[in-house]
């Protein structure tokens, strides 16, 4: 199931990053990627307060991200890309805890998650891969085991 997500919402409830942070929306993309090449699901994720040079959308593998212009807000982007979704926003889960945005998605049948829960759910995530990383040995060629083995059987 694809994603529609209030970045600005969601990052005071993810660990390690803070709106005042320069880089914050990076960071936020960073982790969104690997939800979405984890569950295998489409994301758009939008963030309001973009400078009018700066506003664009940007393509991140599976994550869409929105920078929307400082005229307009993340919420009312999120609620325009609702309608132009149709009867087809029934199949997409809306990310916010702004309350309006909430009711928009009923509105539209969406699926919702509070930033909160969703933030719990990328939590969770990244404790499992990094307890896979962890068990994990790294990959390595014949060529490169063969040549180690020959520096180290050298007198």
């Amino acid at each position: 199931m694809p994603y529609l997500i209030d970045g600005h919402n969601l990052v005071p409830h993810i660990p390690g990053i803070n709106l005042s942070d320069l880089d914050d929306e990076i960071a936020l993309i960073q982790i969104l990627q690997k939800f979405a090449n984890k569950s295998r699901s489409k994301v758009e994720v939008y963030f309001d307060h973009a400078q009018s040079t700066q506003a664009r959308t940007q393509n991140h593998g599976l994550v869409k991200a929105v920078f929307v212009r400082q005229t307009s807000t993340a919420d009312d982007a999120i609620k325009a890309r609702l309608s132009q979704l149709g009867k087809g926003a029934k199949n997409w889960t809306v990310v916010s805890s702004d309350r309006e945005i909430l009711v928009e998605a009923r509105s539209h049948q969406s699926s919702i998650l509070t930033a909160p829960k969703f933030a719990g759910i990328l939590n969770q995530l990244s404790e499992v891969t990094q307890e896979g990383d962890k068990n994990e040995t790294p990959d390595q060629s014949n060529l490169e085991v063969d040549y180690w083995l020959d520096q180290f059987s050298r007198d």
